[in-house]
């Protein structure tokens, strides 16, 4: 009886969670926020949004409509980060805009390899004299929902959330003709940026720099892009899929016989990857990015 009971159980977790985690991926989860360098993670917002041309406003509302439907609160929170993000970037020659990797909710600044690059990326423009707009892309929230929504996004390759993304990048584009926007990547932040770039391929305006992506991710969007999978000072385990390095990584560094000269980049929390970190200022880095910068924009 009480394998029979036992049985019963496992059946019932083995339909039921699948269908919990079903629900919870198609109820309504919030949208993507993109936020500014320095503001802790708030989105987009702004009090008067009158300086927007009229049809900038009305093409806001079919994107919306498109592809939240009636939903208002998406909706309304939808237009406003892109009417806002049209104003702070209508003056700049750059956005350049950070995906990060993990679960997809965490900032640049709170992403110090990137940070570095981020600042660096700045410096170069503007020593070309360029002016740079400095976004985050929070593509989730760190709830369960959040976290079966990047699961299942993860699973289909990130199509909705890189849809999205490209869509927002498009707005940008479109009413503000000479702007150039750079989509920047790490680890799994990389594919959303490469199935972004995919969907964009037909826009100049648009480039991506990525680093660190995932060992089953095969770039298909070569173009404008910069793909980093070795940072130069040692091999990055997680984009060469080497579980071995990895596990034998992880319990060194648990058990503290890890060295200072050991360079992790974090895949998910605790879990790090030997060479899975990417730094301004690893030679290797640094040269790569400022001679694609340099080659695809030069000096203003």
């Amino acid at each position: 009886m009480r394998k029979i009971g036992n049985r019963r159980i496992a059946v019932t977790l083995a339909v039921v969670l699948p269908l919990f985690i079903v629900v919870l991926a198609l109820s309504a989860s919030p949208i993507a926020v993109i936020c500014e360098i320095g503001s802790g993670g708030l989105p987009l917002s702004a009090n008067n949004l009158s300086a927007v041309p009229q049809s900038v406003a009305e093409d806001a509302d079919r994107l919306a409509t498109e592809l939240l439907g009636d939903g208002q609160e998406k909706y309304d929170d939808f237009v406003n980060q892109l009417l806002v993000a049209y104003l702070k970037a209508k003056d700049k020659d750059f956005v350049i805009v950070f995906n990060p990797g993990g679960w997809g909710w965490n900032l640049v600044e709170r992403s110090p390899g990137w940070w570095s690059i981020f600042t660096g990326i700045e410096s170069e423009l503007d020593s070309s004299g360029y002016t740079s707009l400095l976004l985050n892309y929070r593509r989730t929230v760190n709830t369960l929902q959040g976290r079966v929504d990047e699961i299942v996004e993860m699973i289909t390759g990130y199509s909705s959330k890189a849809e999205e993304l490209a869509n927002r990048v498009e707005f940008l584009t479109t009413h503000i003709p000479d702007l150039r926007v750079i989509i920047a990547g790490e680890s799994l932040g990389a594919v959303i940026s490469d199935q972004a770039m995919n969907l964009l391929a037909d826009n100049p305006q648009v480039y991506s720099i990525q680093t660190g992506p995932p060992f089953w991710h095969d770039n298909i969007m070569l173009n404008r892009t910069l793909v980093m999978s070795d940072n130069g000072i040692v091999p990055d385990s997680f984009s060469q899929g080497d579980f071995r390095t990895i596990i034998i990584g992880n319990l060194q560094s648990f058990f503290g016989l890890s060295q200072p000269e050991d360079k992790f980049g974090t895949i998910l929390h605790n879990v790090g990857a030997p060479g899975h970190d990417y730094w301004w200022q690893y030679p290797q880095v640094y040269s790569r990015v400022a001679s694609f910068l340099d080659k695809n924009f030069g000096t203003k």
